[in-house]
């Protein structure tokens, strides 16, 4: 059998093939023909945000972050308040707070490497964890409740003032990722409401 024998098409060979991936691929492009993709903060077809989204959650007051009595996280519940402030307000104070976000959080340590030959840790995560309430002010009637967490890793060396600063650093690194999903929920919230 030479060569060009195993490239003949034999009956009911590749071509039912081909025809039941282009009928799958017609099948899945009907399917998703229904999706509707609007953009979250923004308007189809515009540059310009949403109006009425970006003035709502303008109006969200944002509590001081509850660090459960420990003093050592009240930095990051500083930078995760304040990357909330940007993102919400873009910096601003709320103009006419009508909603109240008040957040919990808590950063457990943990060891992920440990040196061979001298039995110490070689490397950590840092996770913050969030939990959230938005809340009305007026009624204080309890609009959305979540929670949300983000890990960061870092090196950790012979060097003290090195191992701080990168420690500082992965905090830094989780407590942002944490205010950008909570103003993510937050936001989807306000606009499966209008």
């Amino acid at each position: 059998m030479s060569s060009s024998d195993t490239r003949m098409r034999r009956p009911g060979g590749p071509a039912p093939t081909r025809r039941a991936a282009l009928g799958l691929g017609l099948a899945a492009a009907l399917a998703l023909a229904g999706c509707q993709v609007r953009p979250l903060y923004g308007t189809v077809g515009s540059a310009a945000g949403d109006p009425a989204l970006a003035d709502e959650l303008a109006r969200i007051d944002i509590d001081p972050v509850d660090t459960v009595a420990d003093r050592e996280l009240e930095r990051v519940g500083q930078v995760l308040r304040n990357e909330l402030i940007f993102g919400f307000q873009r910096g601003r104070s709320a103009p006419d707070p009508a909603y109240r976000l008040r957040i919990i959080i808590d950063r457990p340590l943990g060891e992920v490497g440990v040196e061979r030959l001298a039995d110490v840790p070689a490397a950590y995560t840092v996770t913050v964890n969030a939990s959230y309430v938005l809340s009305e002010i007026g009624s204080g009637r309890t609009l959305e409740t979540g929670s949300a967490f983000a890990t960061a890793s870092f090196d950790f060396s012979s060097q003290r003032f090195a191992n701080l600063r990168a420690e500082r650093d992965a905090e830094d690194r989780a407590a942002k990722a944490v205010a950008v999903d909570i103003q993510t929920r937050i936001a989807g919230f306000f606009a499966a409401r209008s």
